[in-house]
């Protein structure tokens, strides 16, 4: 058993002749080694467990991506949860990873409620938080600065002319992400001294068919707004469609800008202005923050709590002068 054992685990100090023998007899029986096994021995199963609120969203699809090639790079497996943004099925799937012996945990968007942080509290190995963060900054987390991102946007429609602002804002619940997008549309009115109204601010579900159906709500307004600032492109660009089939033209009749810059952003038409989330980047980002809380690379976790990245307004073709 040892010389098999140092055969598969390339050790330099078994005969070439005894190596050729174990490697005859892998061969001939189909022999796999036992990654359970091997876990209960070295108290590693070099995986690492990834909860998904949506993969169909490509949002969050584009930070798998940037999580599974930086562990492929450190030799991490990925056992990838999707929780569909419910949160009694995310602390489940929590629940569920760690009694899979994960070696880390990744834990991607969605709100981060007192439940959640008991689940990470039972846990004895590193959690990171990915596109998202609890509201006492107490985990780590990889994410972007949602307020300032939400603020930048709001400013491009204000130097642009605009003044009638409608949102179309993601759930208030979600401090980390829809409430944060929210706040900055409210300082970005502020500090141009204009009044929220609050018939112009009203709540999607992030996706596509919300932001079809709260344009048709701001349509029907006696004073309309001269502009749309969705939270996600996928609401932006369902603002985009229901202007487009109510006879309006984007940008000349109104305009239409967001946050995120996912793929189809680029490609409906007119071409979406947006400020782009390095989406890939923070995956990557957060996956190799989780390897050094694995391998204690770093005496001091907090030293690597709260990461921010940077965000990018991306100028296109839905935003017109007024």
């Amino acid at each position: 058993m040892a010389t098999v054992s140092r055969v598969v685990n390339n050790n330099p100090n078994v005969k070439p002749q005894t190596r050729k023998k174990v490697f005859e007899a892998i061969e001939r029986l189909g022999y796999r080694p036992n990654a359970v096994a091997r876990g209960l021995a070295s108290k590693k199963t070099t995986t690492v467990g990834v909860v998904i609120p949506d993969i169909s969203n490509s949002i969050f699809s584009e930070v798998a991506r940037g999580i599974e090639d930086i562990a492929n790079m450190y030799h991490y497996n990925i056992i990838l949860s999707n929780a569909d943004k419910k949160k009694e099925k995310e602390i489940r799937v929590i629940n569920t990873l760690l009694e899979k012996q994960v070696d880390g945990l990744l834990f991607m968007g969605g709100a981060i409620t007192e439940e959640h942080i008991q689940a990470f509290k039972t846990s004895s190995v590193p959690v990171v938080l990915c596109a998202t963060a609890d509201e006492q900054r107490t985990i780590p987390s990889v994410d972007i600065d949602h307020e300032k991102a939400a603020f930048d946007a709001v400013n491009v429609l204000l130097e642009n002319g605009h003044r009638d602002i409608a949102m179309i804002s993601g759930t208030l619940q979600d401090p980390a992400n829809g409430y944060a997008r929210y706040q900055g549309y409210k300082k970005a009115l502020e500090a141009a001294n204009i009044p929220l109204r609050e018939e112009l601010v009203r709540i999607g579900n992030y996706r596509y068919e919300s932001g079809l159906e709260v344009t048709k709500y701001f349509l029907e307004l006696d004073n309309r707004p001269t502009a749309i600032f969705a939270a996600t492109d996928e609401m932006a660009i369902g603002a985009i469609h229901t202007l487009q089939d109510n006879g309006l033209k984007v940008p000349e009749d109104m305009s239409v800008i967001s946050v995120d810059n996912i793929r189809m952003a680029s490609m409906v038409r007119p071409l979406l202005t947006t400020v782009a989330q390095p989406m890939y980047d923070i995956g990557a980002v957060a996956m190799r923050l989780l390897t050094k809380l694995m391998n204690k690379e770093t005496k001091d976790a907090s030293e690597l709590s709260q990461v921010i990245l940077p965000h990018e307004v991306i100028y296109r073709n839905s935003v017109a002068h007024r």
